[in-house]
């Protein structure tokens, strides 16, 4: 198997990723990049971008995305294809390998592998997804500013987002499949006496409705096997992020979710010469002016661990 030698070393191509390549390529650290299973991270599943600053119009995130790696090019960064397959930080340098054909050894290494949203695995949800159904409350609810919507979930983000989604929009339809929520009291609270959120307990969903956009969702009781049919013009899920940190499982210091741990206030991690940014790390934030923030703090730091290291 082939090796090669690199400075530094970024993992994943999401606002995080790819802004680590801009400020590690200008602070002359050669980062290679690769883009890994999904290029462009969760914004090439979302249409319309309107929160995110400089862009006065919004941007579609497959576009923006777009703008990102050329950035990233133009500053000098070697972007890509390819998927880590494996790692190796027990001794220096840092060795990870791609696709499972070649190691590339580095200096510094940052992790921007992101996170992917839970979904409920039914077809509807996946077809309409951008037209109607999202993962995201915070970046597509004002899209249904004074609309009936529905969401999903029982834990606290989905109680945070139900709450979010109350104040912008007519009628909020929460669905919770169990008698009861996961959230916190103080949050389960807020949700019941908030007058335009009606939930609906022990029920699933059976079906989202619509051809091209969301019209209407298809909900079931469990206990009594009932079916009714609630008109909304948005379905949100709100069942918790799965955080892509599979392959550095054991090897790197993490919670029980799965997320990488940093030490506060920075993006290194427990491994000397490894950082980590973006929403493998991050489960409170999850926008994408926020993973290029940490990216930039990634790249700042590898900069300074290299430098003092001698190595740059």
């Amino acid at each position: 198997m082939s090796t090669e030698k690199v400075h530094c070393l970024i993992i994943g191509s999401g606002p995080a990723g790819y802004t680590a390549a801009i400020y590690a390529s200008r602070a002359g650290l050669n980062p290679v990049l690769y883009q890994g299973i999904q290029p462009g991270g969760q914004l090439t599943i979302t249409t319309e971008v309107e929160n995110y600053p400089g862009y006065p119009d919004g941007i579609q995130g497959p576009e923006m995305m777009l703008h990102f790696e050329n950035q990233a090019k133009r500053m000098g960064a070697d972007i890509r294809y390819g998927l880590a397959t494996k790692v190796d930080f027990s001794n220096r340098p840092l060795k990870v390998e791609i696709d499972e054909e070649k190691w590339i050894e580095a200096d510094s290494i940052i992790i921007s592998t992101g996170a992917s949203a839970k979904w409920l695995g039914i077809e509807s949800e996946q077809r309409l997804n951008g037209y109607g159904v999202s993962a995201c409350a915070v970046c597509d609810g004002f899209f249904f500013k004074g609309k009936e919507v529905a969401i999903v979930g029982a834990g606290d983000t989905a109680a945070e987002e139900a709450l979010y989604l109350s104040k912008i929009c007519s009628q909020v339809h929460m669905i919770v499949r169990r008698h009861e929520m996961r959230a916190s009291k103080v949050m389960q609270d807020r949700v019941v006496n908030t007058s335009n959120i009606q939930v609906y307990w022990n029920s699933e969903t059976d079906e989202v409705m619509g051809d091209k956009k969301v019209e209407a969702v298809r909900i079931k009781n469990n206990q009594t096997g009932e079916k009714q049919e609630i008109p909304v013009s948005a379905f949100f899920v709100a069942i918790g992020h799965q955080p892509n940190s599979g392959i550095f499982k054991g090897l790197i210091d993490m919670d029980e979710a799965g997320y990488i741990k940093t030490i506060p206030g920075t993006s290194k991690t427990n491994v000397e010469g490894v950082f980590a940014s973006g929403d493998v790390q991050d489960k409170i934030y999850r926008q994408a002016v926020t993973a290029a923030g940490s990216g930039c703090m990634a790249a700042l730091d590898a900069e300074r661990y290299l430098s003092e290291k001698g190595l740059h």
